[in-house]
This record gives C-alpha cells, structure tokens and sequence, in this order.
C-alpha cells in the first residue's frame, strides 16, 4: 500500500510488543523487532508467520548504544530505513529502595529509559532529513503514580515522558510527532503469572472491572500513527481502565 512504512518495535516479542507489532503489519507497515535470544525469537517469529504475520527480527540490546546502533543498520539493511519507533522494552528489578542494589537500579534505567536515547538517536536524524516520523514511548501507570518496591520502574517510566516531551519541540517541524502511552495493568504473561487472588485485589481497584489486554495497547498505537494524528504531539495517553486519572 502506498502509505507503507517502516516501524521497529522493540521489545516486540513480549506480550504488549507482539500486540504492537500485529497491528503495525495489520496496518500495512512493514515491521521489525529486536532480540537477545535468537532461539526464542525464531520461534516467535514462525508462530506469527503461521497466523500471516510477517515480523523480521533482528540482534539487538536496546540498552547498549554499540548494540543499538547496530540493530538499526540491521533494520535498515533488511527493510529499509526507520520510520516509526515504538520505544516498548522495558524489564523489573523490583525491590524497596532501601535495599537496592546498583544493579537493580542501573539494569532498569539503562533497558528502560537509556534505550530511548540509544535507539531514537540512531532513527532521528533520518526521520528528519525526511520530514516525517511516529515515536512512542510505552511507558505505565506507574510513571505517572507510583508504586511500593519499583522507585527504579517509576522513574524510568517517568523519566520517558520528559524525553517525549522535550522530543516533541525539537522536531515538530520536522514532521515527526512523539507521544506517550502509558497502560495500566495488563493481561500479559508476566502479570498472568501472578497469583490469581492477587490479579483479582488489582482488578478490584480498576474502575471499569478488569485488566487490561495487550490488543487495547495496540490500538493506541496505531491511533497516533496515521496522518490525521500529525497534530497530536507531546501527548501522554492512559490506558488503564480509569485506575489512574490525571489531566
């Protein structure tokens, strides 16, 4: 199709990135996802062909700036170069702070908010030599409000919205739009893993009744990428069901 572009997912092989990387294709782009285990990710990435979806899948450890980089000529060689960047990799190190580690610490910042810096910086100057981008950092809930035994997620979360915000100014006449999306509690498989009594005290503090799922995720996504969103900049959206509400 004629509006085809090319979109990198990262972290696209976990629960909310699959989602991502399903409806970038569903929307006709082409779409790449990085990976660190090339056995899992090959299996990923035949269980999606099955279903007719093609993802490539390239090396890549967002939290690396040599390793990012890397990834991006990847993409570029295969695909072509990057037009949409959906910042999604994120990990948990969690712990009260009074007894964290520096590695628990580091490891959250640098894979979740350092990659936002080590893999944009490799796409920016290209989407703005070519007037025209989409990045979006998937941020949380807790970024926005906090949570016992995260202070390392939080501010990495939080942390992505500044980067999103200061982004958005720099390259507003550039064509690129950069936004947010924070989710709230999510049916992922990390939090399925969850003891079922403990997924039902979440739900109970949701609004609407229920957690999340990876495919509502996704939808936000595709809303910010189309040109009629080339007007929504600098922009956060909660999706959390109503359990967090803030202007």
């Amino acid at each position: 199709m004629s509006n085809s572009r090319i979109a990198l997912v990262t972290g696209g092989t976990g629960g909310i990135g699959t989602a991502i990387c399903k409806k970038l294709a569903a929307m006709g782009h082409r779409v790449a996802t990085n990976y660190r285990n090339a056995e899992k990710a090959k299996a990923w990435q035949a269980q999606l062909k099955s279903q007719g979806v093609e993802v490539a899948i390239v090396p890549g450890d967002v939290a690396s700036p040599e390793s990012a980089a890397s990834m991006i000529k990847a993409v570029e060689a295969e695909l072509g170069q990057v037009d949409i960047l959906v910042n999604n990799a994120g990990i948990t190190r969690d712990g009260t702070f009074h007894k964290m580690s520096p590695d628990q610490w580091m490891e959250v910042i640098n894979t979740n908010l350092n990659s936002c810096y080590n893999v944009t910086r490799a796409v920016i100057e290209g989407m703005r030599d070519r007037k025209w981008g989409r990045i979006l950092q998937i941020s949380s809930i807790n970024g926005q409000k906090g949570q016992y035994g995260q202070a390392n997620y939080a501010a990495s979360k939080a942390g992505m919205h500044g980067f999103t915000i200061s982004l958005a100014q720099e390259n507003a006449k550039f064509g690129i739009t950069v936004n947010t999306i924070s989710p709230g509690y999510v049916a992922t498989d990390m939090v399925m893993a969850v003891p079922e009594e403990v997924r039902a005290k979440i739900a109970a503090q949701i609004p609407v009744g229920r957690l999340g799922s990876p495919d509502e995720i996704a939808y936000a996504v595709g809303f910010f990428i189309p040109e009629e969103a080339a007007w929504i900049t600098g922009a956060n959206l909660s999706i959390n069901g109503g359990h967090y509400m803030g202007w």
